[in-house]
């Protein structure tokens, strides 16, 4: 409806610039918004605001010629004029019930355009260490891409979804130490136990698995334990795999799942990291430097140089990063997205020189980043630190255990990725119109109910017959839920575009209270009224379909019963 005011405005303008009121094209875009206040219309606009200048006119009367140039149409039943210029548009009763009409027709697809035009898009998210279970943080990026991933599919763009393994580097060999002391019977709490050690149980359980000569498969390989306790290789090897298998575990009891798992050692073995900083280097962005080798980072807008490869030898983390992203490059990846942990903030201006240092191609700001902020998880107003598990954290696993794959996935998304999360299990668990996601579950519940009371009293009472009668919703109530059931693919492009999928969680909450405060003011089954009592149960079943289509965006379920 947005777009179909603003082709309205857009011949206005034309018209004002055909009779002299505006001497040229002023070229801009209307801006409309949906109003806040019923009583100030559904619709608003600033055009005149923004233009008066330029037509050299007080913007009240900028407006009044707007108005007047506005072609006839079905769309605006009045308007007015507010405030210091203001134009302010209450919809036809047609119009604002076409969104039911238009659910109904596009079922499950109702929200998806065809922005991205089927282009290619690679999303990596999570992308943890093999090192331990998943932490609250990797759940929440696991949230936070999938439901990027869901977005972008929505709107056009062909999704290749990956997770980078980091299986290289002393964390692996911190890892490879810490089972082979459990391995060897040592404790967190003897003086032989590794300093960078891990302390976790599932240490023991991996040294236990590994003695017992166990099998393990993940994602792309199947590997058995020696048993050797003092074959270092061989536990780092297995350590590796048998943590890949965890986290996969975890990421399947999450409803995650990747097109592509990629490893950071296969750039050391096929020699895509050597092969990066020799091209660097012949391209004049490096130098050596009290015997390590540096990237001439400033050169590309970083506040100093970095050390690519250090003085006692091996290279910096950031420099596999750019072979990893030239590798993404060179496999047609022309947009990339990466969702991480706001700890890789000072990463980004580094990959991005260097990758601008090869002279490839590869445009500036590439590739794009979502980072999200950290997640404190709170229990009886108490902060919840430590897992059994994992020794030091809140896992992954210990949320879904906790409150339930929904709650963790909705709440995971529900603010902004660069605000911080406080995760109330408390909140999570409670039945109340305060937990967001039970009252937006509860509410397509509730359309279901309805539904089904309904069809027990008759085929001719199914929903879809409302469609006929749809001009009979003119209580506030209904047209104030239809008005925002039309919002829906705007709401859905918007949050693809900006990649904020918390708008989403955001616009599911208003739908869910519109439908709520519908039900309790309006009897939606009469069967004295049957005409009227379709066109409500018409908007019922529209308004559960973009629930389920909506909460299907977060990877979040849309029950018919609670």
């Amino acid at each position: 409806m947005k777009q179909a005011l603003a082709n309205l405005l857009s011949q206005a303008l034309q018209n004002l610039v055909a009779d002299g009121t505006l001497v040229e094209d002023p070229n801009v875009t209307p801006q409309i918004d949906h109003t806040k206040d019923p009583s100030h219309g559904d619709l608003a606009t600033n055009l005149a605001m923004v233009l008066a200048k330029h037509a050299k006119m007080s913007p009240r009367d900028l407006a009044a010629r707007i108005l007047l140039a506005i072609p006839e149409n079905a769309i605006v039943e009045k308007t007015d004029i507010a405030g210091p210029g203001f134009i302010n548009f209450f919809v036809t009763q047609a119009s604002n019930t076409q969104a039911v009409n238009d659910i109904f027709a596009a079922g499950r697809r109702y929200g998806c355009t065809d922005i991205g035009q089927g282009k290619r898009v690679q999303v990596e998210f999570v992308s943890a260490n093999p090192t331990g279970p998943l932490h609250v943080g990797h759940g929440r990026g696991a949230a936070i891409g999938d439901a990027l991933c869901r977005l972008l599919k929505a709107t056009g763009w062909h999704v290749h979804s990956e997770f980078y393994y980091n299986d290289a580097g002393q964390q692996i060999n911190n890892l490879a130490l810490s089972v082979k002391a459990r391995a060897l019977g040592q404790t967190p709490d003897d003086a032989e136990w590794p300093e960078d050690g891990y302390r976790g149980e599932y240490i023991t359980d991996l040294a236990q698995a590994y003695l017992n000569k166990e099998t393990v498969s993940a994602a792309d390989r199947s590997l058995s334990a020696s048993g050797d306790p003092d074959n270092l290789d061989d536990i780092q090897e297995f350590a590796v795999a048998w943590l890949r298998r965890e986290q996969d575990a975890d990421l399947q009891a999450f409803a995650v799942q990747f097109d592509e798992y990629f490893l950071e050692s296969s750039l050391y073995a096929g020699h895509d990291v050597e092969t990066t900083v020799e091209r660097l280097t012949a391209n004049g962005h490096t130098y050596e430097q009290d015997g390590a080798l540096w990237l001439r980072s400033t050169d590309f807008g970083d506040d100093k140089d970095r050390v690519m490869r250090k003085r006692e030898g091996g290279y910096t983390y950031f420099v596999p990063d750019v072979a990893y992203h030239l590798n993404k490059w060179q496999r047609g990846f022309e947009r990339v997205i990466n969702e991480q942990g706001a700890d890789h903030h000072s990463t980004i201006t580094r990959v991005r020189a260097g990758l601008q240092g090869l002279d490839t191609g590869i445009p500036e700001g590439w590739p794009e980043y979502v980072l999200h902020q950290m997640v404190t998880v709170m229990r009886d107003g108490t902060e919840v630190k430590l897992s059994k598990r994992a020794g030091s954290y809140v896992t992954l696993r210990d949320l879904i255990d906790w409150v339930g794959r929904d709650a963790t996935r909705f709440f995971l998304t529900a603010r902004a990725a660069t605000s911080q999360l406080t995760f109330d299990i408390d909140l999570a668990l409670s039945q109340s119109n305060e937990n967001p996601v039970y009252y937006i579950q509860y509410a397509h519940a509730r359309v279901c109910s309805v539904k089904r009371k309904a069809l027990d009293l008759g085929e001719d009472w199914h929903p879809q017959a409302g469609l006929a009668h749809l001009d009979m919703l003119k209580e506030p109530e209904a047209r104030s839920l239809a008005l925002i059931l039309g919002r829906f693919p705007e709401v859905v492009s918007g949050a693809a575009e900006r990649l904020e999928p918390h708008d989403i969680a955001n616009y599911l909450r208003e739908v869910a209270s519109e439908f709520h405060s519908f039900y309790n003011a309006l009897k939606l089954i009469d069967s004295d009224d049957q005409a009227r009592s379709l066109a409500r149960l018409a908007l019922a079943e529209a308004t559960r379909q973009v629930l389920e289509n909506g909460l299907d965006l977060l990877g979040v379920s849309a029950p018919e019963s609670m």
